[in-house]
Order: C-alpha cells, then sequence, then structure tokens
C-alpha cells in the first residue's frame, strides 16, 4: 500500500512543509518568515494560527490534498523528559505543549499537526518523533556538582539519531549495535554519546553546558557568570539572552553567519579567525570528553547540521579528535527525511508509536 506522509518542521524563521509518498519524497517548500511579521506576536505559541494557516495555502497552491495524507508528523517540542521514540499527538501532549518546559519554535508542530488531523478525519493521526527533550541518559551523567541544578537532555535528537542509522546502514550493521558521537553543530550545538541505540550523555544544547555555538554561550565560567547576574547591570531577560540567542559567535563578532566570517578570515580578520577556531576546539573538547563516557569504544564521529558544511571548521575538529576514532560528515538537518522515514515505519508496523502521558 502506498501512502502520503505529511512532515512539517517550524524553525526559528521558516517553515518547511513536505510531502512523502511512502520513503520518496514528492513535494518540499521552506516558507521563511519576515522578522516584523514574527515580532508582533508576544510568544511563540501565538504564532500558531498565523503558521497553521501558511501551511494550508502553501499546500493549495501546490495542489495537494490534505484528504489523502495518511499521517502527519512533525517536530517535538519541549515536553517532559521521554525516551526517544514516535509518539502520538494527544491531548496530554497538546496540555504540555501550552505549558512548556521552555520558548522553542518546535512547540508550535504538535499544535499545527493536531489540529490538521482532526481537520482531514479521525483515522488520520499526527505523531512527533525524537523531540528534542528526550532523555535516555544514564544516572550517573545527570550528576552536577550541586544537588538542585541536575544537568538535563536537550539536543537535536532527530537528526542525531538520523545520522547515527546513516552511518550504521554504511557499515551494515544496526544502529543498536554500534557506538557513535555525533555533534549537530547549528544555531545550538549538541554532542551526544550513542551507545547501542541509546544517547546516554549529551550537553545541555537548548541553553547549558557544551561548546559555544554560532547564538548559544555554551559552558560560562560559572563565578563569572554569578557575579554578572548580580552586578545589577543586566535583568534575567537580559542573561538568558546573552546565553541564547546572542551568544557565541554573535556576540563576539556580531554574526552567526558563516559564510560572512569565513569571508572576513579570507580577507585577514585574525579576531574573527580566533573566535572561528574556538567554536571548533570546543566542539572537539566535547567529542574527547564523550569518548570517556563510552571508554574509548568509538565506531566513529559523525558531524552533521549545517556547519558541517564548513570544511574549516571540519577540518579543525578532525585534526583534533582522528585520533578517536573516524569522522564521517553527513552536512545539513536531515530532519524532514527522517521523520518521514519514521513516519512511513509507523505506518508500516516497524515501529510502534508511543502514548503519550
Amino acid at each position: 500500500m502506498d501512502y502520503k506522509i505529511l512532515v512539517i518542521n517550524p524553525g526559528s524563521t521558516s517553515t518547511k512543509i513536505a510531502v512523502f509518498e511512502n520513503r520518496t519524497q514528492i513535494y518540499m517548500i521552506s516558507v521563511k518568515h519576515q522578522q516584523e511579521v514574527l515580532a508582533t506576536f508576544e510568544c511563540i505559541a501565538d504564532q500558531y494560527e498565523y503558521r497553521k494557516n501558511m501551511v494550508k495555502d502553501e499546500l493549495i497552491k501546490a495542489d495537494i490534498d490534505l484528504k489523502k495524507i495518511n499521517l502527519i508528523v512533525c517536530r517535538g517540542g519541549l515536553l517532559k523528559p521521554i525516551p526517544g521514540g514516535a509518539y502520538k499527538v494527544n491531548e496530554a501532549m497538546i496540555r504540555d505543549i501550552r505549558n512548556p518546559m521552555g520558548e522553542h519554535e518546535s512547540n508550535l508542530g504538535g499544535l499545527i499537526a493536531y489540529s490538521l488531523a482532526a481537520e482531514i478525519g479521525p483515522d488520520v493521526e499526527a505523531i512527533i518523533v525524537d523531540p528534542t527533550c528526550i532523555d535516555e541518559m544514564e544516572d550517573i551523567a545527570r550528576i552536577s556538582g550541586m544537588p538542585e541544578l541536575p544537568r538535563k537532555s536537550f539536543l537535536h535528537a532527530l537528526n542525531q539519531r538520523a545520522g547515527g542509522r546513516k552511518f550504521a546502514k554504511e557499515i551494515g550493521k544496526k544502529y543498536e549495535d554500534i557506538n557513535v558521537i555525533v555533534v549537530h553543530m547549528g544555531g545550538g550545538i549538541s554532542v551526544g554519546a550513542h551507545r547501542k541505540g541509546r544517547i546516554i550523555d549529551v550537553n545541555n544544547g537548548l541553553n547549558g553546558d557544551g561548546p559555544m555555538s554560532p547564538e548559544r554561550s555554551g559552558g560560562l565560567p560559572v563565578g563569572q557568570l554569578v557575579d554578572m547576574c548580580f552586578s545589577g547591570k543586566y535583568t534575567k531577560a537580559e542573561i538568558c539572552k546573552k546565553i541564547k540567542g546572542k551568544g557565541g559567535l554573535t556576540a563576539y563578532l556580531g554574526t552567526c553567519d558563516a559564510v560572512e566570517i569565513e569571508k572576513r578570515i579570507a580577507e585577514g580578520d585574525e579576531y574573527a579567525k580566533l573566535v572561528y577556531s574556538a567554536l571548533s576546539y570546543q566542539v572537539a573538547k566535547e567529542i574527547g570528553a564523550l569518548s570517556t563516557v563510552l571508554k574509548g569504544e568509538v565506531d566513529a564521529i559523525i558531524l552533521t547540521g549545517g556547519l558541517a558544511y564548513s570544511t574549516v571548521i571540519v577540518d579543525e575538529i578532525t585534526e583534533r579528535v582522528a585520533h578517536l576514532g573516524p569522522v564521517k560528515v553527513y552536512p545539513g538537518e536531515n530532519e524532514m527525511e527522517a521523520m518521514a522515514m519514521n513516519g512511513y515505519m509507523a505506518l508500516n508496523h516497524e515501529i510502534k508509536v508511543k502514548e503519550y502521558v
């Protein structure tokens, strides 16, 4: 039987929409949103109607009949910690999406998909796959040094897992039989230790520890951060923005555009070169740390995400970590394909769709 799968992936400044027939993509568009329009909404959840109507409009323009969709797959939001996998979007999930653990555009995916599925009819479900909040960390990895502040799992789980599965397929093994360190490098950076199909340790890629990224500060000198917080110069909101949104490359160089930064480096900007190299340096340190989590049993180090297109970054990381294992590079965000693949497997009963409670 042939299935049509609608995939929806809300990003910070765009919404990606795709339709797959079984495993084959037959339609894809990434709709850019004007910053002036997004700025009119008080919080991200308020964008729901605007983005939902935009999805419907684009499907109409493409002459795609919603009534012929068998399943809607969307990017999951900041829900409570759950193991990885596919989950049905139900009323319990919608309740938690509307009262999220944090503000993130991925929260919109479930809202849009749930509403569209209801419009199509009772035989069509909406599911999420490997949301950013999945938590498979071992207990020892949660210990931070302060009982009140346990380490938490927030990561680019969908793309990380897709990278792990792709490598496993290349070497003729199952993802559940290998150990890999996967690095997603985008606006945020998450580095995960994958052991036999589970992500047992990872930095908080949302707004916490780990390497700095184009937009996020990553781990900071704790004492100096405390002093800054109590200096009276900044509000809590301003500190949070310095950590996520205006941190990392943006804080040092005034931009998070890798193409622009590399152009500046090529023109002789030594400071830009230093800061850019520091990002690679910090990623490599995180990879080295996670190699100890896997006790040196590393089948591969996988670099993925938008920054994996940068040969400058990839080469600098590889130079520092190649002694730990082979480095594989899968540039870009393969989230649409990963969501569609999981949707097809769910329809084909190859994986079980879990109930969110």
